[in-house]
């Protein structure tokens, strides 16, 4: 029998994020008679995707750091590591951690896997640049989406192969239930027949989410029974909070913070929107449209890719941000129109970014690399998107 394929995830934190849900929910479904799975992470304050990852066998290690400079120090702790606990396959996401990995991969020759989860115009002017100088030196890297692939290409000169491989979601797990929403609501002293349009994010300048304000201070002028939820937290916290005040929205949106357990608000919520300058491909997104909220949104980045427009939801352009101003009033009256983009919206998840695909193109990813790695990954040629 062959024997299993240790993996270490490396990541930044385990905190409620898009990647971190990803490696909670592929954790759920991969194979650990073939696989086993083990994770470091270094912000110890960023932990809540700790146990559901212990709980569904994968072995957590903190290596505490206060920032990036601290986190590349810890090369030689990861190689330690990596000794030790026989990892033959490293798996890095986000810059900082792809970093560190391949430091890493430069003293040992493990193979490392990179996954580039945003565009690198994204990036700050030093992490885009640091990405630039030592992306070729890992053995792969992963793309979550064509745009995210189209943007290496354009800002790094790759020599080594890059995979696409979109990001997915659990549908048997994100499922709308109606129960769950309407105690949400009852918690909240949301009045019965109200709509509540909502979104799960990190408060962070892409995310736009005092654009978000606006466009609900606009609408919910005329439209008094709409509510809004917005679930999460980030370093653009006090700054919500104050526009909250400013446009004379507390009594209309509420702020739950960050929220393990994102179904159940969810749930509560009719129209999930987001205003977003750019992205990768949001998992906040897909599970929106798996728990089936009908979706307003920008077209950025990997969002054009997962929406059809009128299909399975309204999309307008990044610089249109004000457009779903007029999209949001138009939703409100058409209750057919809503109902119908949502279940699309489902529909659309389950045919194309069901989390099985992801897993399943990743285990034959990682298979493939059980070839022991010669040389130096910079010595890779092609490219595979």
């Amino acid at each position: 029998m062959t024997a299993k394929l240790k993996i270490l995830h490396i990541i930044k934190s385990l905190g409620r994020g898009g990647a971190e849900t990803l490696l909670t929910e592929s954790l759920k479904l991969h194979d650990q008679l073939r696989f086993e799975f083990h994770y470091i992470y270094f912000l110890p304050w960023k932990d809540q995707m700790v146990n559901e990852i212990t709980g569904g066998g994968g072995v957590v290690t903190c290596l505490p750091s206060a920032n990036n400079f601290q986190i590349m120090l810890k090369y030689r702790a990861i190689i330690r590591y990596i000794r030790q606990q026989e990892i033959k396959l490293v798996h890095c996401h986000l810059p900082w951690a792809g970093m560190v990995g391949r430091i890493v991969h430069r003293f040992t020759g493990v193979t490392v896997i990179y996954t580039e989860h945003n565009k690198q115009e994204r990036y700050h002017f030093a992490t885009r640049l640091m990405n630039k100088l030592t992306f070729n030196w890992q053995s792969r890297a992963i793309a979550v989406s064509r745009d995210v692939a189209e943007s290496i290409k354009k800002n790094i000169p790759v020599r080594i192969p890059v995979h696409e491989i979109q990001n997915g979601v659990n549908t048997n797990y994100f499922r709308r239930h109606v129960e769950a929403g309407r105690i949400i609501k009852q918690q909240l002293n949301i009045p019965d027949g109200s709509l509540v349009v909502g979104i799960v994010a990190v408060f962070r300048f892409q995310k736009r989410l005092k654009e978000w304000l606006e466009i609900f201070a606009a609408v919910s002028i005329k439209y008094p029974n709409l509510f809004g939820i917005i679930v999460g937290d980030g370093p653009l916290k006090q700054e919500i909070i104050q526009q909250v005040e400013t446009l004379g929205l507390k009594e209309k949106i509420m702020m739950p913070g960050l929220q393990t357990d994102v179904k159940p608000w969810l749930s509560a919520m009719d129209v999930f929107m987001m205003t977003s300058v750019f992205e990768g491909l949001p998992v906040a997104l897909l599970e929106a449209m798996s728990m089936e909220c009908t979706i307003l949104t920008t077209d950025a980045g990997g969002i054009k890719e997962v929406i059809r427009p009128n299909q399975d939801g309204i999309l307008v352009a990044v610089d249109q941000w004000k457009d779903l101003t007029i999209h949001l009033e138009l939703l409100l009256h058409d209750h057919e129109k809503r109902i119908s983009l949502a279940q699309t919206a489902r529909r659309r998840v389950e045919t194309h970014f069901g989390i099985e695909k992801m897993v399943k193109e990743l285990e034959e990813l990682y298979e493939g690399c059980r070839l022991p790695v010669t040389g130096n990954s910079q010595q890779a040629t092609g490219n595979n998107s």
